[in-house]
Formats: structure tokens, C-alpha cells, sequence
């Protein structure tokens, strides 16, 4: 069992290991009075479990189970109006509990209903992917979507705890493990430690659930993210690089990722995402063209996608109102080496279009 202190506004544990959920339940206040168990569709079973195993460690707890819908269906007003309903006729007060089991949707959308609820309620995110892992369980960050595009709508909110129990990775098909690699290898990306290292010198087979390169791996991932987050909570640092380096790939990504109507896995949309913007580094001149061969070849082991033929205007479009955006200017982050991440501001429309079509497949 290892644990991650994340400093912030409010600090709090983010603990990986194997079969948590005993630890879990010890570590909930004897003050609490009511618990509900926002778990995904497929974690019923899981969410069960625990809600016995509250009954039987706090046999005066009231434990609810709330179902929340699949994927990023769930990241809606309108789920999050039958949920706020919900509370109120269970009169949910701020001595009360949320639980989020499932992925980065279930956590997003739990922790953005745990912040609004009473202006906040304690919320404790149980991860059961990789990407919610290391991405939406950490960094305080929650959120819904809207027509206009992903997460336009949430709030910073750091939860309770974090609990990684990597045996619920087993459920996983094997591309979504894939797809969530994506966002570890990011922070090997942008911090240029050993996550790197690791994917190169293990190949595809990081990717077995019992490997140690693995659980090494996941756990630089969240360091990475909690040393950035404790420097720049809300990402509002003015006068240099702060929280924003995480959304490296992340603006093409979520473009991606709107326009396929969500059906694109979110880290696969990520990796296409990182392709463009070290094409796009290289482009405007701020690094040289090894890095990009090596960020292809690092991907590609993982076996992540790395090209995308979409209809680049709609994703101009798209981009133009990403969170990064300052006025009518694109801001992306890129690379001028690996672990040193910078912003490129207003690129022109031919560098923009030269990089997509290094992944389009049209150069």
C-alpha cells in the first residue's frame, strides 16, 4: 500500500494498493450519519459490497445506493437535478457522505454534486479505472458537460480521500487500460521522469495488471499531478506555467472527443491530441523532431492511436472555446523537451493546419 500526500487548498490522501475497501470503510468518521453510493452501471457488484461492509463497521450509518448512468451520459444537468433531488428527500446535511465508485465520468460528476450540495459535502472518490485513477480522482477538479463542449461547467472541490484499488482494474477490457495509459504516460510527458523509462524498457507488457513497472508507474503519475496541483490549485497562476501543463494533448483531445460524439475513449483522444501538439512544438520551432519520434514510438507500444482524419474545421471550432482559450486567442501547451512544458499562444492557421495534417495522414 503506498499513499500520496496532494497539498492544496485542503489536503488529503491519495492511497494505492490492493483490496481497499476494508481500510476504506475504517477511515469513514463515526460522525457521519448518511452515505450515498454514486457507482457506475458495472459496479454494482462492488458498490454492494461496500455498502455491507459499511453496515457492518457502522451499523449506524444509513446507506443509500445511487445509480448513475454509463459513461458520459452521466456528466449531465439533468442527472444532476434528479441527484440534488434525491438528497433533499433524504435530507442529505453537510455531516453527510458521498462515495464515487466507477470512472472519470461517475467521479466527475459525483464530486461536482458533492461540491454544489449545500455549497459542499464530504466526497470520497474509489477509482475503478486507470484514467479515473490517475486523472479525474485527483486534483479536485469536477464537472459536467454541455452542447457547447466538455467540462465547460463544474467546480475545483478536493475530495476527502482517494482510494486506487488496482485489483478493480481486472474488469477492465483491455483497451480502456490502454486508453488510460495515455494519461500516465502524459505525466511522464510533461515532468520528464521515469514513466518513460518504464513504458521503454518494459514494451506493452507494463500493461499486465500484476506488473510492479505498472504500480510504479500509476503512482509517479499521481506525484506528478499532485506536485502540480498543490503549486496551482484552480489554475490561475499569472506569470508562468502552472495547472494548465496537465491539459497537454487535451485541446485537440476534447475537440476529438465532441465532435465523435463521446464515443471516442478519452484517452485515445488524448494521444492524438499529444501527437498534434508535438507536431505543432515542432512546427513553430520549439523542439526538435526526435521528441516527436519518440513520443509516436512511446505511444505506439502502448498501443494508443496516434492519427485522427476529422474534419479539421469543426475542430478548429471546437477548440476555440477549450477552458485555455484567452479571448479569441488558442493557447496550446506543447513541448520544447520532454519535462519542460510551455505555451504556444495564438499559433497561425497554416502551423495549425500543417501539424493536423501530420495525424490526418494528408502530409
Amino acid at each position: 500500500m503506498r499513499k500520496i500526500r496532494v497539498g492544496s487548498e485542503s489536503s488529503y490522501e491519495v492511497t494505492v494498493g490492493r483490496n481497499l475497501a476494508p481500510t476504506l470503510v475504517e477511515d469513514i468518521s463515526k460522525d457521519v450519519n448518511q452515505v450515498g453510493l454514486f457507482f457506475a452501471p458495472v459496479m454494482k457488484e462492488v458498490a454492494t459490497a461496500l455498502k455491507s461492509e459499511l453496515s457492518v463497521q457502522h451499523p449506524q450509518i444509513t446507506v443509500h445506493l445511487v445509480p448513475v448512468p454509463d459513461g458520459e451520459s452521466a456528466k449531465t444537468a439533468e442527472f444532476v437535478q434528479s441527484a440534488w433531488t434525491f438528497l433533499g428527500e433524504h435530507k442529505f446535511t453537510r455531516s453527510d457522505l458521498l462515495i464515487s465508485i466507477g470512472g472519470g465520468s461517475t467521479t466527475d460528476v459525483t464530486g461536482f454534486i458533492a461540491a454544489s450540495w449545500l455549497r459542499g459535502i464530504s466526497v470520497i472518490h474509489m477509482p475503478t479505472t486507470l484514467l479515473a485513477m490517475v486523472d479525474a480522482a485527483v486534483g479536485g477538479k469536477t464537472g459536467i458537460n454541455t452542447s457547447a463542449g466538455k467540462n465547460l461547467v463544474g467546480a475545483f472541490y478536493n475530495p476527502k480521500s482517494v482510494w486506487c484499488d488496482l485489483t478493480l482494474l481486472t474488469s477492465l477490457p483491455k483497451e480502456d487500460l490502454q486508453a488510460g495509459f495515455a494519461e500516465v504516460v502524459k505525466c511522464g510527458f510533461i515532468s520528464g521522469n521515469q514513466i518513460m523509462v518504464l513504458v521503454e524498457n518494459s514494451g506493452a507488457a507494463i500493461l499486465d495488471l500484476n506488473s510492479e513497472p505498472l504500480t510504479d508507474a500509476i503512482v509517479r503519475a499521481i506525484e506528478v499531478k499532485a506536485t502540480v496541483v498543490e503549486a496551482d490549485f484552480k489554475e490561475s497562476q499569472v506569470g508562468g506555467l502552472g495547472r494548465e501543463i496537465l491539459n497537454y494533448g487535451h485541446t485537440l483531445g476534447h475537440a476529438i472527443e465532441n465532435l465523435e460524439n463521446y464515443k471516442w475513449r478519452h484517452g485515445d483522444a488524448i494521444s492524438v491530441g499529444m501527437m498534434f501538439a508535438a507536431n505543432l512544438s515542432f512546427k513553430v520551432g520549439i523542439c526538435n523532431q526526435d521528441l516527436v519520434i519518440r513520443q509516436q514510438q512511446i505511444l505506439q507500444t502502448l498501443g494508443l492511436p496516434v492519427t485522427y482524419a476529422g474534419d479539421f474545421n469543426r475542430l478548429l471550432d471546437l477548440m476555440s472555446i477549450d477552458k485555455k482559450v484567452r479571448g479569441t486567442k488558442l493557447r496550446f501547451i506543447g513541448l520544447s523537451d520532454f519535462g519542460q512544458p510551455t505555451v504556444i499562444n495564438s499559433p497561425s492557421q497554416s502551423d495549425l493546419e500543417w501539424a493536423f495534417a501530420q495525424i490526418s495522414g494528408e502530409n
